[in-house]
């Protein structure tokens, strides 16, 4: 462990974070100043520039998510900063650097603590909050698109939610890898962004169902690859798979888990895959080391960033966060610290 909100530090040397104490709603939150804790061994200290805000935050608090850390905690899976301490014999980040790190709990602070190898050099050319929204989305997207659909180039893949941090990041991911990519949101102002970073077709699911639309777009054949974050109709993400084709289920920002229907899947020979990343790449480090060196190889060759379209100061978290629990934001939200 590197490092722990609830251990009293022998420092004085207290910073800012928002903290969870009880599972609740975003307001139950609050900000509050905490202790430094001792830097652990092999880990590091940042100093946190941006935070990026992903649902599963909202779904920690509310003690609604597979992952539950013990109370207090301080919530945020991804963040960048500048290096401001590193334990004895760590090779690698240096005191100054500009990094990105992946943290578990943490990133809404203006500092935090993590082992060296969840941390990783900026991209070029990339913002703090570019930084700090880049890795879990885009990783997603990298892993469920690439390792386990294995999406080749001339396929046809689908992306509902396609608006969301995931779904920009998978349009964009879709597009690098090849793919004719269509784009299915609720409203031309959600379409547009996907527009942006590439998408071939667009789909407002306000005015057509999507398993129609994607009928009339592929003479009848349906997609090869669905990539669903939202799991809001299960019913039209099956009927828009093609035969043989792939359903990759992401997450379910919509607020109910699907049960898809076992008849369906068996009569289009459709395989439906579970995406869990994170977990992923706990099993297999060698697996995360090589899917984080090609993003950024992406991200140096200007194929790969995210859209950040909100950033609130950390103490404005709670409109921040709702902005995301209700569905209402486009790409990435992030977090800023000012100093």
């Amino acid at each position: 462990m590197c490092g722990s909100t609830s251990r009293v530090a022998a420092e004085e040397v207290s910073y800012q974070a928002v903290v969870c104490e009880a599972l609740g709603p975003i307001e139950g939150l609050c900000l509050k100043r905490l202790p430094r804790v001792p830097l652990g061994p092999n880990c590091v200290r940042i100093a946190v520039a941006a935070a990026g805000l992903n649902f599963p935050d909202v779904l920690m608090i509310r003690g609604a998510y597979q992952h539950r850390p013990p109370l207090p905690f301080v919530p945020g899976l991804e963040a960048a900063g500048i290096v401001s301490e590193v334990a004895a014999g760590v090779v690698g980040p240096a005191v100054g650097d500009k990094v990105m790190v992946a943290l578990g709990t943490g990133g809404y602070a203006e500092e935090a603590v993590a082992p060296v190898a969840q941390v990783w050099p900026m991209p070029p050319h990339f913002s703090f909050v570019e930084a700090a929204t880049f890795r879990v989305a885009h990783l997603t997207a990298y892993h469920a698109l690439q390792t386990r659909a294995e999406l080749r180039a001339g396929q046809t893949l689908l992306v509902l939610g396609a608006a969301g941090g995931v779904g920009l990041a998978s349009v964009e991911i879709g597009k690098v890898l090849g793919a004719r990519v269509i784009a299915a949101a609720s409203n031309r102002e959600k379409l547009q962004a996907a527009e942006r970073m590439g998408a071939d077709l667009l789909i407002d699911t306000s005015r057509e169902p999507v398993d129609a639309a994607v009928k009339r777009e592929t003479d009848g054949a349906g997609a090869d690859v669905v990539l669903d974050p939202v799991g809001l109709n299960q019913e039209a993400a099956l009927r828009a798979v093609a035969w043989n084709g792939k359903l990759l289920v992401v997450g379910f920002s919509a607020g109910a888990i699907p049960a898809y229907q076992a008849n369906r899947i068996l009569l289009k020979g459709v395989s439906v895959m579970g995406v869990r990343a994170g977990e992923a790449g706990r099993k297999d480090k060698t697996l995360r080391q090589g899917e984080m060196a090609a993003l950024a190889r992406l991200a140096r060759a200007g194929q790969a960033k995210p859209l950040v379209s909100a950033s609130f100061p950390l103490a404005r978290f709670a409109p921040a966060m709702r902005l995301l629990a209700e569905r209402r934001a486009i790409g990435r939200v992030a977090l800023t610290v000012e100093r």
